[in-house]
């Protein structure tokens, strides 16, 4: 018998009712302590290089060494504690005061602008499969509204975007890897097609830091304004992985390729005044004033003639279109390869590995 049997007992039917996804970090970690205070230190193999989720929960498990079994009981308890206290009694409310049309964002339209805000704040809003499709299906909506004469695209909460979700990549079947990858570069071509043929004026609010393919599409947007608090960050590199959103041919021109290797080649995060000088954004704003200055900017572009901005948006997309549609194909071909790549699992097991870690 454990010294915290009952406790143990309640948190495990708590964690069961939790309405929210804690996210994969956590999960490796509760499932690490759920190991080691029912069996005790891990005796497992070491699962096969394939076994993406198998070696994520080896390792959380084998990471916590000699810990008593009564200790893992009792950070069990505190872990499972801590995720059902900090369940905001208000995040139903904050889902329903948006378009109910999606989950993963909020959308709306007033006096010709399509708004959209990414929708996950207590995952910084960080990209699943079904937000790439609903970011789609957004843009596509306000592509066919009659009424919408430009679209913005924000974030809720701290973070403007925190570029994908790395849980994309858990609960892979060993022997689909190949189909995943496939399956997931068709996914991004299309999610960046749709930013490179979105027909209307396209502007980004960027309140906060951005990560990974938030940044890289920026440079298909039309104008981007920046909270003063907004950093920019392409870890690429970090991951195994290689550039995307078009950024392998847009970032060079606009930065020249020095500049644009820091971030796309060695992982530098930038800040907003940064990424102003390197021309990545249109104008950096105070972020005590960023919404009431944005509001007032985007109300007077959509006040313009449409069918003027339009025309004038095709004439400027036209000179290179086909140009961006090519770099897209070619940077998910690339991408395919690098998911299935050792390299890449290596990288990705190690960053949820430090992630666990500071729980």
């Amino acid at each position: 018998m454990g010294a915290y049997d009952a406790e143990f007992n309640k948190a495990k039917d708590r964690l069961n009712s939790l309405k929210e996804d804690p996210g994969n970090d956590v999960k490796l970690k509760i499932y690490a302590l759920f190991k080691q205070a029912t069996v005790g230190k891990c005796n497992a193999p070491k699962p096969g290089m394939m076994d993406i989720v198998g070696k994520y929960k080896w390792n959380a498990w084998n990471d916590l060494g000699n810990m008593s079994q009564d200790d893992a009981q009792k950070e069990y308890i505190n872990l499972v504690d801590t995720l059902a206290g900090s369940e905001a009694p208000s995040s139903d409310s904050t889902q329903s005061s948006g378009s109910q049309k999606y989950e993963t964002l909020l959308t709306s339209i007033n006096d010709g602008v399509y708004s959209i805000t990414l929708n996950r704040p207590n995952k910084k809003n960080a990209i699943t499969l079904q937000m790439y499709e609903e970011l789609m299906s957004a843009l596509k909506e306000a592509a066919e509204d009659k009424s919408v004469v430009i679209a913005t695209m924000t974030g809720s909460g701290d973070y403007y975007c925190s570029g994908n979700d790395l849980s994309n990549f858990m609960n892979i079947d060993p022997n689909n890897i190949e189909k995943m990858a496939i399956d997931a570069g068709k996914l991004l071509e299309r999610f960046v097609s749709s930013f490179i043929d979105f027909p209307k004026p396209l502007i980004g609010l960027v309140n906060g830091p951005a990560v990974g393919v938030s940044v890289t599409v920026l440079g298909l947007f039309d104008a981007v304004y920046a909270s003063d608090r907004a950093t920019f960050n392409t870890p690429f590199s970090n991951l195994g992985q290689s550039p995307e959103g078009c950024s392998s041919y847009v970032f060079p021109k606009l930065m020249g390729a020095a500049k644009a290797n820091e971030l796309l080649l060695f992982n530098k995060k930038i800040s907003a005044a940064e990424a102003f000088h390197r021309n990545l954004i249109t104008q950096v704003i105070p972020d005590d004033v960023f919404v009431k200055e944005t509001s007032a900017r985007v109300a007077y572009m959509a006040k313009l003639p449409p069918q003027s901005m339009s025309y004038s948006k095709v004439l400027i997309r036209d000179a290179e279109r086909q140009t961006l549609h090519n770099v897209n194909k070619e940077e998910c071909r690339v991408l395919v390869g690098r998911w299935q790549s050792q390299e890449c699992m290596n990288a990705i097991m190690n960053f949820f590995q430090q992630k666990t870690s500071k729980l």
